[in-house]
This record gives C-alpha cells, sequence and structure tokens, in this order.
C-alpha cells in the first residue's frame, strides 16, 4: 500500500484496523492527533500530506508492547539492538512499529517507514517527512507540557527552528532529571546545529539561535 495510491477507503480500513489492534482508545487518540498534525504541517511546508498522515496513524503500532515483547519480536527479526536500546527497550517500538508497518499493512513506502522508525529519538540524517513526524508525535494538543503550543506554532512556521527547540528542551528535561541521552538523539541535536553541551544542570540556556518569541521562555 503506497501512500501516493491509497483511496480514502483504504485508509478508513486502516484507522478501524489500527485501533482494533491497538486496543486502547486513549493509544488510539493519540495517533489520531499525530497523524492530523503530521498533515498540517506536511501542508504547511509543502511536503506529502497523506504519507505524513499515514506516518502518524501508523507510528505506534508497538507501542503497547512489554520491553520482553520488544526485545523478543526485533530479536527474532534479525534487527540489530544498541546498548541504549537495550537498557530502555521501550524505544524500540519505533524501529518495530515501522516493520508492521510494512509486514502487515503493507506498507512499501520507505519514507513513511523511516519517519515510523525516527519518531522516537530521531536520527543524524532526518527528511522533511522525518522531522514532521517526530515533531508531531511530540506536539500533538494532547500533549500538555507549557511550551507545546508555542513549538506547534514554531514547527509551522520553521522545521528546523523548531527541532532546535524540541532537542534542546528535551535534552534538558533529560539531563535534570539524571536520564541517558539517546546516542540518535544526540546525532540529531549535531546535524540540527544543538550544542548538548550548553544544557545546564538547572536549567536549559537560551540556544545561540534563539527560537521566536512565542516558544523562547520555554527554552530560556
Amino acid at each position: 500500500m503506497t501512500a501516493a495510491a491509497e483511496p480514502g477507503v483504504a485508509l478508513m480500513h486502516a484507522m478501524r484496523r489500527v485501533r482494533k489492534e491497538l486496543g486502547q482508545d486513549h493509544r488510539y487518540a493519540h495517533v489520531l492527533r499525530v497523524a492530523r498534525l503530521a498533515e498540517r504541517l506536511a501542508r504547511a511546508h509543502g511536503e506529502d500530506a497523506r504519507k505524513a498522515r499515514l506516518a502518524g496513524l501508523l507510528h505506534d503500532l508497538a507501542r503497547l508492547y512489554s520491553a520482553d515483547r520488544l526485545l523478543e519480536e526485533c530479536r527474532a527479526r534479525g534487527m540489530p539492538i544498541d546498548a541504549f536500546e537495550l537498557a530502555n527497550p521501550i524505544v524500540l517500538h519505533a524501529r518495530l512499529g515501522a516493520e508492521f508497518a510494512r509486514d502487515f499493512y503493507g506498507v512499501d513506502d520507505e519514507t513513511i517507514l523511516s519517519a515510523i522508525r525516527k519518531h522516537t529519538v530521531a536520527a543524524a540524517e532526518m527528511s522533511r517527512l522525518d522531522t514532521i513526524v517526530f515533531l508531531a508525535d511530540g506536539l500533538e494538543p494532547g500533549r500538555t507540557f507549557a511550551a507545546r503550543a508555542g513549538y506547534e506554532q514554531l514547527a509551522l512556521r520553521d522545521l528546523s527552528a523548531a527541532m532546535r527547540a524540541v532537542l534542546t528542551s528535551t535534552a534538558g528535561y533529560l539531563h535534570e532529571r539524571g536520564l541517558e541521552i539517546a546516542p540518535q538523539t544526540r546525532a540529531a541535536a549535531a546535524a540540527f546545529g544543538v550544542r548538548l553541551a550548553s544544557v545546564s544542570e538547572s536549567r536549559l540556556e537560551t540556544p545561540q539561535t534563539p527560537p521566536p518569541p512565542a516558544a523562547q521562555d520555554a527554552v530560556a
């Protein structure tokens, strides 16, 4: 099933199937919000809205799996697991979800699969669609942190600036709590020009290229 050829009725069937297979109304509501925001971001930036919507809809297919099952499924498929993933198996749901999208939903468009794979910890190389789905997952309206709305508006104007703001904020959140930052997230931060070394123990310093005023207060 490619996004380009997917009729609306096929998408409706996919939505019903995702809802049934997730088996949790809260998670299904989240994926719908992600799909809708991904579509808005894609339209705002001249990207394929149908691909963005489909990637958003399918991004959490493995999210409710236990840590043990995530490791088991990935190993059964011969997927490499790095040290961070072994210590934090929940992040594997992104890569495993891409496998499920291909195997069980017939998605053969690599750009969609890539966006699903990278939606949790990002990566050094990210396409605009990858970036759109990553931001949509973190900024959908069900998220309740104070800076969310400002970051969403920033993302609608400038994807790269939004990535810098979100990656900086994420790094600060993890640092303040003594949590490890995924190597993929560090690589993404470097690619977007975010200096993680500038994150202090008590707060985030204002980035050298600050986001617009709507988001600046949240990252300062």
